[in-house]
């Protein structure tokens, strides 16, 4: 990208920096909260934004891109209730605990949804879950030679049914639109470009 089109970026970017911003006002539900706060930019002009906030500090969250030795794609399938089809077909993921790395939850999810432990697991990127209202900052991982050595080990409210497929059928997954939240195709799309 030219010099001139970057400059002109970040004049952009520098008139929307945050410079300061009002308390909170917090409306409570069962697992989120959300946040109202005023927000004063660089221009000086101020902006009123809502947040969603996690309960017990959870935010961000780590999806796991899981290969077994014979070359399978890990999927999990659960009940989504508040989408159109109520069933997510995705990749294992969860949130990041408090005082937790990315790293150990991945590690952690992808033990307790499938029962699978990798022999290698390596980050391959992260992204913003929403960054209009959240400061979820989510992390990707790519688990190689995954072997079944436990049961699953779901929480009370966890359904969780495993689907194995090959790289191309998660493609066609993703085409067909079976497979839509955007972390399973965030987390697919980076594995991708680490393994060609």
């Amino acid at each position: 990208m030219l010099k001139t089109r970057i400059d002109e970026l970040e004049e952009i970017i520098s008139k929307y920096k945050t410079v300061s911003r009002s308390d909170l006002e917090i409306v409570n539900g069962n697992f989120i909260k959300i946040g109202r706060a005023s927000y004063t930019l660089a221009d000086g002009k101020t902006i009123v934004r809502e947040e969603i906030i996690k309960n017990k500090g959870m935010s961000s969250a780590s999806i796991i891109f899981p290969i077994t030795e014979n070359n399978e794609i890990v999927l999990i399938i659960q009940p989504r209730v508040v989408t159109a089809l109520g069933v997510g077909i995705e990749l294992p993921s969860g949130y990041i605990d408090t005082n937790e790395t990315g790293y150990d939850a991945a590690l952690r999810e992808l033990q307790e949804e499938t029962g699978y432990i990798p022999n290698k697991l390596i980050k391959i990127g992260e992204y913003y879950q929403d960054q209009g209202c959240s400061k979820a900052l989510n992390e990707c991982f790519l688990a190689t030679g995954c072997k079944k050595h436990l049961s699953q080990k779901l929480d009370e409210n966890e359904i969780i049914s495993l689907f194995m497929c090959s790289h191309d059928e998660l493609l066609d997954l993703i085409s067909l639109g079976y497979i839509n939240d955007a972390g399973s195709i965030i987390t697919a799309e980076k594995a991708g470009r680490v393994l060609m």
